[in-house]
């Protein structure tokens, strides 16, 4: 990845971070709370789910940069989503961060992650991996648990 593209995804991340979308929590039932102690990200997604689409998801928490730019930008690319296209896009996610897409597959998925897009270096830093899992592992959980 070039410097230019690198600045733009920090950008992205610290846009998130400084002005999270969808935070608060609205005491819808379907909830999952997760908590990284190596690093101390602490954050509840929940989600508001009728006739099997996210209709709202919102996050509450604490943490580092990636992990709470991560939540923001979580909700606004799934809310709205079937769980069946909720779940892909999460196992994607996963996938990506973790560096096992292949570059015919990160293109593919591209336009379809939209901003998470922006989360794909972080597989260089194995340490942050969790970082910017922790939310997408509580609204998979959320999903898993609707089912």
């Amino acid at each position: 990845m070039n410097s230019d593209i690198e600045r733009l995804y920090r950008e992205v991340m610290k846009d998130h971070y400084t002005n999270p979308r969808n935070k608060g929590l609205m005491g819808y039932k379907e909830s999952s709370h997760k908590f990284n102690p190596s690093c101390g990200d602490d954050i509840t997604i929940e989600a508001n789910i009728e006739n099997g689409v996210l209709k709202n998801v919102c996050h509450s928490g604490q943490g580092c940069l990636i992990c709470c730019s991560s939540a923001s930008v979580m909700c606004e690319v799934l809310e709205g989503k079937t769980i069946e296209e909720a779940s892909e896009l999460i196992r994607v996610f996963f996938e990506m961060l973790m560096g096992s897409l292949s570059d015919a597959d990160l293109t593919k998925y591209e336009d379809a992650l939209e901003e998470a897009f922006v989360y794909q270096g972080v597989s260089k830093y194995p340490a942050r991996i969790k970082c910017a899992a922790l939310p997408w592992k509580a609204l998979e959980e959320v999903v898993l648990n609707h089912k």
